[in-house]
């Protein structure tokens, strides 16, 4: 029953970010280009890093399966810089 608990509190924490998410762009709180991105990235990565930790299970998982996650995050990353700068 905890663990309904649990993932029902996080559900309502992405949706709360997720609304926000979706006002930011809409309303366009913020005046620059950049600094929007900013902010919407960063409310992206914080939902990434909740899913990854709690639905995937990687905050009860021993470290090494998390920096294994980590290092194929940083290797897709790399690629699709270098996929984007050969485009050019």
């Amino acid at each position: 029953m905890s663990r309904l608990k649990l993932y029902t509190a996080i559900f309502v924490v992405l949706m709360a970010l997720s609304t926000t998410q979706a006002l930011v762009e809409m309303l366009g709180v913020f005046e620059g280009y950049w600094t929007m991105f900013g902010v919407l990235l960063t409310l992206s990565f914080v939902k990434a890093a909740i899913v990854a930790g709690y639905y995937q299970h990687l905050r009860w998982e021993p470290p090494s399966v998390t920096y294994l996650m980590l290092g194929g995050l940083f290797v897709a990353l790399a690629l699709t810089t270098a996929a984007a700068y050969s485009i050019l």
